[in-house]
């Protein structure tokens, strides 16, 4: 079995467009209209889950990984709002672009090029872990999210945003985002990496980790943003708790 959750050809892929992580129009410009939704879903469920009432810097004295954190996108929101944010992700590219931002934001974040398994050995531990987009970029997805547990504290909260493997994720986030809207560059999301909620749950239930829920969400081309729904067929948010 692959004792790495790194994929050189995904890093590769990623390290070739990492410049353009914070141009809102650019290839990640479907990330940035989708952050404001996912930063409110990361911050009602952590206040409720902790039973926060402060709306001020309502993460202080929280600990949180951000697990494949591109250029930053969210690591820095989760600084914001309070948080000791680690942002960790396998480009050094994608690093050094975070890294550079960061300069410019006046906040304080520490990014590493790592991946779960391999930041084990600093003895560190989390509050929230932020899998966010990235699970259908790594190889041994097993090994992934056991090592993601290992690293959350005890009643500790995970977050997993991801596409399921439908044949209507094939149609809308490849077909749809990558060849015929052109949101994403050709190849960027492989199809047979996407992951079904239910084998999420299992994988997840294996590694001490407990469902607590899941929510659908989808672009509007009405109002160009991106909502809540039902409907899990495509992309999905899911939150898990540590044992």
């Amino acid at each position: 079995m692959n004792k790495t959750t790194i994929n050189k050809e995904e890093v590769s892929k990623f390290n070739k467009i990492a410049n353009e992580w914070w141009d809102p129009n650019g290839k990640f410009k479907p990330l940035h209209k989708f952050n404001p939704l996912r930063i409110q879903f990361i911050k009602d469920n952590v206040k409720e889950h902790f039973k926060i009432k402060s709306d001020f810097e309502p993460f202080k004295g929280l600990k949180i990984l951000d697990v494949g954190c591109g250029g930053g996108l969210l690591s820095e929101p989760m600084a914001r709002l309070g948080a000791k944010v680690i942002g960790i992700d396998a480009s050094k590219n994608n690093i050094k672009v975070a890294k550079a931002h960061l300069k410019k934001s006046n906040l304080k974040v520490e990014y590493l090029c790592s991946s779960p398994e391999k930041i084990l050995n600093l003895g560190k531990r989390f509050d929230v872990i932020l899998n966010m987009e990235i699970v259908e970029h790594v190889d041994n997805l097993d090994l992934f999210i056991k090592k993601s547990s290992s690293l959350l504290n005890s009643n500790g909260v995970m977050f997993v945003a991801t596409i399921n493997k439908t044949l209507k994720s094939y149609l809308f986030a490849i077909i749809g985002a990558e060849y015929v809207l052109k949101w994403l560059p050709i190849g960027t999301h492989q199809w047979e990496k996407f992951v079904k909620p239910e084998d999420l749950i299992k994988i997840a239930k294996n590694n001490s980790l407990l469902f607590r829920n899941i929510t659908g969400v989808k672009f509007s081309l009405l109002t160009l943003d991106w909502k809540k729904t039902k409907d899990t067929s495509v992309n999905y948010i899911s939150q898990f708790i540590k044992n």
